[in-house]
């Protein structure tokens, strides 16, 4: 694997870390936190460095079920992690409480593209 893959891989791992412990801490705790947040800021930054790294080694965007879902899923952090703020800020309680039906979902979407580019980086 060329070494830029390799950075790209790290990066794509760290955000799947990052976000796995936000969505999942939020989850257990059973209320948004202002760490919750962090943590999925830094699995949008590294999920987009990561995905950006991808992109200029392949030289494109792919319009298979990984490129798309990929697309889909950058998106949807976006707005998750824009929205998670916004519900933070306005104090909203019952939405800081039942925030972490969005973030699951957010992050089971997230999950496809990111093991349909494993199962793509193992065939080669």
């Amino acid at each position: 694997m060329p070494p830029v893959m390799i950075f790209g891989t790290i990066f794509i791992t760290l955000a799947l870390v990052f976000y796995t412990i936000g969505v999942w801490s939020e989850r257990v705790t059973g209320r948004l936190k202002g760490r919750h947040l962090i943590f999925f800021w830094l699995g949008l930054a590294c999920d987009t460095i990561g995905t950006a790294i991808m992109m200029d080694y392949a030289g494109r965007l792919t319009a298979d079920v990984h490129g798309v879902t990929g697309v889909a899923a950058i998106l949807l952090m976006i707005i998750h992690a824009i929205w998670a703020t916004v519900v933070l800020a306005r104090k909203d309680e019952r939405a800081i409480v039942n925030f972490h039906r969005f973030s699951i979902v957010v992050w089971a979407i997230w999950l496809i593209p990111y093991f349909s580019g494993v199962i793509m980086g193992m065939r080669g």
